[in-house]
């Protein structure tokens, strides 16, 4: 299990290979130096909602892995980056192929 610090420590744990993903969109957007949302839905064993981030590079940023970073799929992470182009902002979805994120 992986997790993203935002800011003044906010943790927010993620399966490795999400975080893998998620690290490669938001370098990708931060590069460019776009500011954005991003948004998941936390699951019933964590109480259940959702979490909406607004991402910039003004705020510090660290994604910790407890292992090797996975292979990452370009179509999920243009599928993230395509996703943060709409009103929503960029919306973690389930790898493509797969059901769950």
């Amino acid at each position: 299990m992986g997790v993203l610090i935002y800011g003044a420590g906010s943790h927010y744990d993620f399966d490795d290979r999400v975080l893998a993903h998620l690290r490669a969109a938001i370098g990708n957007k931060l590069r460019r130096r776009e500011s954005f949302f991003v948004e998941w839905t936390k699951g019933a064993v964590d109480g259940g909602g959702r979490v909406s981030l607004w991402i910039t590079s003004d705020v510090p940023l660290q994604f910790r892995f407890a292992q090797p970073e996975p292979p990452v799929n370009q179509a999920w992470v243009r599928a993230l980056l395509d996703s943060s182009y709409t009103p929503g902002g960029m919306m973690l979805t389930p790898e493509p192929g797969t059901t769950t994120a």
